[in-house]
């Protein structure tokens, strides 16, 4: 199997935040993408920026730009799709998708979903608190194949990805959350501070 692709959703609205992209505020001195970038890069063989707007926002960091191919905002499923279908066009076999706004998420992604993949080619990330799993669905491995099958699923009304992954029988890669929960992601101005103390020890 070829490296996968790693898709960067950067897509959403950020309203808890005031708006704007969350992905371009400062933590410990350099913006969430950056973080995210540097955690990605290592693991995948490409990335690739779902964003939507004015692309130029993110000329920085040399990364192409794909925005959601559907219209009214129908989720971070859109990004996967807008991902996987850029993918494609490169010849890659899978995409690992991760959220801009979760900037600890482990080094050890990528081969942890790798290896949790069913015979589907689709695995999510989880963690556990007490007897509960919680899945983290912006953090997935996704076959390309099965695009036309997502795209069509979202034209339907489709938005909650668990209800998609669930029909192909995802796997599921647990992480620990010992010392933090590595999906910590920012919603709030209030999480800006928690993710400084953090970034101390990730």
């Amino acid at each position: 199997m070829n490296a996968p692709v790693g898709v960067i959703l950067a897509g959403g609205q950020a309203t808890r935040m005031g708006g704007g992209d969350k992905g371009l505020r400062v933590v410990a001195g350099k913006p969430l993408l950056g973080h995210v970038i540097d955690r990605l890069t290592p693991q995948v063989g490409a990335i690739v920026l779902n964003a939507n707007g004015d692309a130029a926002r993110f000329a920085e960091y040399g990364l192409p730009v794909t925005p959601d191919s559907l219209p009214d905002w129908p989720g971070p499923l859109a990004g996967v799709l807008a991902g996987l279908d850029w993918a494609a066009a490169q010849g890659a076999e899978a995409v690992v998708s991760v959220a801009a706004d979760t900037p600890f998420f482990p080094c050890d992604l990528v081969a942890r979903l790798q290896a949790a993949a069913t015979p589907s080619g689709l695995a999510l990330a989880a963690t556990r608190e007490g007897a509960k799993l919680w899945r983290h669905p912006t953090f997935g491995l996704w076959p390309v194949r099965l695009r036309d099958d997502l795209r069509a699923a979202l034209q339907g009304g489709l938005r909650k990805v668990v209800l998609w992954t669930d029909t192909h029988g995802a796997g599921i890669a647990e992480f620990d959350t010992v010392p933090f929960d590595p999906f910590f992601n920012i919603n709030t101005p209030e999480d800006i501070a928690l993710a400084e103390a953090l970034a101390a020890t990730a």
